[in-house]
């Protein structure tokens, strides 16, 4: 179905081959605006045509809904051309369940929900939220007995501080890891902090957000964004100083994220088909090096700098 390759790289040692960009449906349950179905539907399969052909989704995502309109998006597709990751042990703002007897569940809502019989990949959402000794001893066996009945692929956790990786890591076993907004232009915690001890593990590595929740776009930033005064005004400079020299810095984000040799992927999200196109058009080309070089020169005074999320402990 393909009709362009985006080069593929192994997720750690789990014998996956992701593409080095993918796709990822938070947009389709509504989490930056509201969207119309048919952008929906055109979005998920201009991904696919682009070879985008792992899909990032959560039960958290529209509470429910991106996983519902997936599983409708995709219903003509085979099973075997696509990559499903889902999420489970968020389900609302500030609900949380990593339960084994709510993991089983969940599991079996989003299996009827994208209307497939497995799940390439599950993660624990957001295990910043919640004391991480449950996840390590009760959710993550869970998920493992849902794989050895064949409903799951592999098993990993997401979030965004860094020391959650390296402390579940090294004290159980994970096929997988998702970061967000911690490998782009102007945040490298995820290669700094996390690929050193992961990689030599076979963890494999996954990057989300490369525009950093827009904070590396041309587009306004969404009411919650986090990230300080300060790192917006430095954004704001590079993206300026990107159209100076004809350049969207957003092109410049997305190279720059996919590029490296140990982060098996980076998803990027949107219900806009065109965006979606503009993506792996930019992948196509060269980065401008000199830009580049300028633009992380000009990030520099705000780089690595990051908020809490979650429990001061896992921060």
């Amino acid at each position: 179905m393909s009709t362009q390759t985006i080069p593929t790289r192994p997720l750690g040692n789990t014998g996956l081959e992701l593409p080095i960009l993918s796709f990822g449906a938070s947009s389709l349950g509504a989490e930056f605006r509201h969207v119309e179905l048919d952008e929906i539907f055109a979005s998920v399969r201009v991904a696919l045509e682009l070879g985008m052909n792992l899909i990032d989704t959560s039960a958290y995502y529209g509470r429910g809904m991106s996983e519902v309109l997936l599983g409708v998006a995709l219903q003509d597709i085979p099973r075997d051309e696509y990559l499903m990751c889902t999420k489970l042990g968020r389900y609302d703002v500030n609900h949380f369940d990593f339960s084994a007897k709510r993991v089983a569940e969940s599991i079996d809502v989003s299996l009827h929900r994208l209307r497939i019989d497995h799940l390439d990949i599950v993660l624990c959402h957001d295990i910043e939220f919640v004391p991480l000794a449950q996840v390590i001893e009760e959710t993550i066996p869970a998920i493992r007995k849902a794989q050895a009945q064949g409903k799951v692929r592999c098993v990993g956790i997401s979030g965004y501080p860094m020391k959650i990786f390296n402390e579940v890591a090294a004290k159980t076993e994970i096929d997988c890891i998702l970061s967000y907004n911690q490998y782009t232009l102007q945040n490298t915690r995820l290669v700094d902090d996390v690929l050193p001890k992961l990689k030599p593990m076979g963890v494999g590595i996954m990057n989300a957000g490369p525009f950093a929740a827009r904070l590396l776009t041309n587009a306004p930033l969404p009411s919650w964004h986090k990230d300080s005064a300060e790192v917006q005004q430095a954004a704001r400079q590079a993206s300026q100083l990107c159209e100076k020299r004809g350049v969207d810095i957003a092109q410049l984000a997305l190279q720059f994220s996919c590029r490296h040799p140990d982060l098996a992927t980076t998803i990027a999200g949107s219900a806009n088909p065109n965006n979606i196109r503009n993506w792996a058009n930019w992948l196509s080309e060269p980065i401008d090096v000199e830009l580049l070089a300028d633009v992380l020169q000009l990030l520099r005074p705000v780089h690595n700098i990051s908020h809490f999320e979650g429990l001061p402990e896992n921060n």
